[in-house]
């Protein structure tokens, strides 16, 4: 990955079960270590999947420097966009961050990493159809969650708005 690449992976927590979910994070996280998970618009504090978003250093994210860029009449476009499926703010963007690989490190101990050679995910997958577990393993994601000092910067008015929104929003 060039420096400052991301790339993120969905991960559907809907008919799916613990051990599936473990894995693929898991997975994802061996080779992103410094990755974290983002919640979807929450539905009644309810998650439905996930995003994983994984890069070489640490994420660092600038709350004022990305809400800036926003209000600029260039970005009115994505700031429109942003808005319509509920998105006000960067504040609000961000407020769907879950947790990051460290903070998960315990949920995750003993989960099986995916390897081409064993494709152990394809036979796990399976096991979890017609199970309705996503508001289930998504809590169990977010009650080791933390707030991150380590990834968002900005104002204390940003931060603050930031902390408010991750509290509507997990």
């Amino acid at each position: 990955m060039n420096p400052g690449g991301f790339v993120t992976q969905w991960v559907p927590l809907y008919e799916s079960n613990v051990d599936t979910v473990r894995s693929e994070i898991a997975t994802f996280f061996e080779a992103f270590p410094n990755g974290t998970v983002w919640g979807n618009l929450n539905v009644d504090g309810q998650g439905y999947d996930v995003v994983l978003a994984g890069q070489v250093d640490k994420l660092k994210v600038d709350l004022d420097g990305i809400q800036q860029r926003l209000d600029q009449p260039a970005w009115k476009p994505v700031a429109d966009s942003m808005r319509e499926v509920g998105y006000n703010s960067a504040a609000g963007l961000f407020a769907t961050y879950a947790v990051s690989a460290a903070d998960l490190k315990g949920w995750l101990r003993n989960a099986q990493i995916n390897r081409d050679r064993n494709l152990r995910l394809q036979y796990l997958a399976g096991m979890g159809l017609k199970q309705y577990l996503a508001p289930q393993i998504y809590d169990q994601m977010l009650q080791r969650s933390r707030f991150p000092t380590d990834i968002f910067t900005g104002s204390l008015r940003s931060l603050q708005s930031l902390r408010a929104a991750m509290a509507n929003m997990h």
